[in-house]
């Protein structure tokens, strides 16, 4: 292994759709990395969007617009984009993200993104914009399953939150024959997660016996800490973690961790 190939001979553990998954594929080859992908969450637009067309409608009533993930951003733009809403012109709320990833994604759909999280997590936006939001109308679009904690953390700040479900999330999506059966077997080195619902999603389809038996032969990368915290909670280790979703933290991390010192002398012993 070389200094500018941390991960030759390494196989490294997607669980993103493809299209999400370019940049850090990219990124982890260049590193020496084996990339498989194994997309352990799907997404799909809601069949029915009247709820979501009803904000998008007078969207510059609201004084913020809080995206909590890239998928929000795509979905919530893509919606706008049906209905004939133009985001780049008009009067437009404030735009928060929750982080640079989701940042640049907003950036790209045509956002003025105003405020980016510090910390890698939703309820980062209520703590660190606290009683600035007194008062004001916040739209929150996210995945059917999102938890309560930011908009419980924003109506504490006095902000009236309106919640809306722009996208849906399933289960394990279809992927290259063998990755699955790979993952399985533990014929694997890394498996990277990007979300509570893939953890989720992974117990279920191999069993729960299965994935805690892989995180003892392969390294389990979290990215962020709401997706640390829901490893620990299933009781399966956290090897590498990434403060931040963007291709490049998580492929520095994942090099990291097979650069330093305990790692290397425990694959030689």
């Amino acid at each position: 292994m070389s200094a500018d190939k941390p991960l030759d001979g390494k196989c490294v553990v997607i669980t993103r759709v493809a299209e999400q998954s370019t940049e850090l594929k990219e990124r982890l080859e260049n590193f020496g990395a084996k990339v498989l992908l194994l997309p352990a969450v799907s997404f799909f637009a809601p069949l029915d969007t009247t709820q979501l067309d009803r904000v998008i409608d007078p969207l510059e009533t609201f004084d913020w617009l809080f995206f909590t993930s890239a998928n929000a951003v795509r979905f919530f733009a893509d919606r706008c984009r049906k209905v004939g809403r133009d985001v780049r012109m008009g009067k437009m709320p404030r735009c928060a993200a929750v982080g640079p990833a989701t940042a640049s994604v907003a950036a790209k759909a045509g956002f003025t993104v105003d405020y980016v999280a510090q910390e890698f997590q939703g309820v980062a936006l209520a703590r660190e914009l606290g009683a600035s939001l007194a008062g004001k109308r916040i739209l929150l679009p996210r995945s059917d399953r999102a938890g309560s904690d930011l908009p419980d953390a924003l109506k504490h700040t006095g902000a009236e939150v309106t919640e809306v479900v722009v996208y849906h999330t399933g289960g394990i999506g279809p992927s290259e024959p063998g990755v699955l059966e790979a993952v399985r077997d533990a014929r694997v080195d890394v498996v990277s997660f990007f979300s509570p619902s893939a953890v989720e999603n992974l117990r279920t389809e191999l069993g729960a016996e299965v994935v805690s038996r892989l995180g003892t032969r392969a390294a389990f990368a979290a990215v962020g800490p709401v997706t640390a915290a829901a490893l620990r909670k299933a009781g399966l280790p956290v090897a590498i973690e990434a403060s931040e979703a963007t291709a490049e933290s998580v492929a520095a991390a994942i090099a990291k961790h097979f650069s330093s010192p305990s790692v290397s002398q425990a694959r030689s012993s």
